[in-house]
């Protein structure tokens, strides 16, 4: 087993917190952009959509996997939801926390009042989108289009004064915060 994975199971800390993650981060005009999709870390270990479940059940903490891997989602208004708009600054990246593709500029953060962050644009490339009919209802699911990891939900013409009239709902637990470098 790798050292750096060995270390994780046995702190039972996050991989994801762990490895180097602007690794895969340039700055054009002072903006983290996508130079490459994330694929594998400083464990060796490949991380995309073809990865076996069993590796995210050892990288992931219990409720990263259940919200990734299983869709789950978290609690509304977790501390994590204030640390998003209060203590994170708006010039860095957010990082998909399962493969650590970088998914947001955190300049497209916004306040929509919903629980859970909002973003209202991804880097170019990098969510996927699928119709979800659970809970009742048909939403648009977002993923991260290199591992596949449940990002949240968006949400068309709700009327936010964002230049895209969209919003990203996403759970805290599925994206990392990744200051720009200065």
């Amino acid at each position: 087993m790798n050292a750096v994975l060995g270390r994780a199971l046995l702190h039972r800390t996050p991989v994801s917190q762990l490895r180097a993650s602007s690794s895969n981060l340039s700055l054009r005009q002072s903006r983290p952009i996508l130079r490459t999709m994330a694929s594998s870390n400083d464990t060796g270990v490949k991380l995309d959509k073809d990865t076996p479940d069993s590796v995210w059940k050892q990288m992931l903490s219990a409720e990263e996997y259940h919200v990734i891997r299983q869709k789950g989602t978290e609690r509304p208004f977790s501390e994590n939801y204030s640390k998003f708009y209060e203590q994170e600054p708006t010039d860095g990246v957010y990082v998909c926390r399962a493969c650590n593709t970088p998914l947001y500029n955190a300049d497209t953060k916004f306040s929509a009042g919903c629980g859970w962050p909002a973003l209202y644009q991804e880097i170019p490339g990098t969510v996927d989108r699928h119709t979800d009919s659970t809970m009742g209802m048909t939403r648009t699911e977002i993923t991260c289009k290199n591992c596949g990891g449940h990002l949240g939900h968006e949400f068309l013409g709700e009327g936010f004064p964002t230049p895209t009239n969209s919003r990203h709902c996403v759970n805290y637990v599925s994206i990392k915060y990744v200051p720009a470098k200065k």
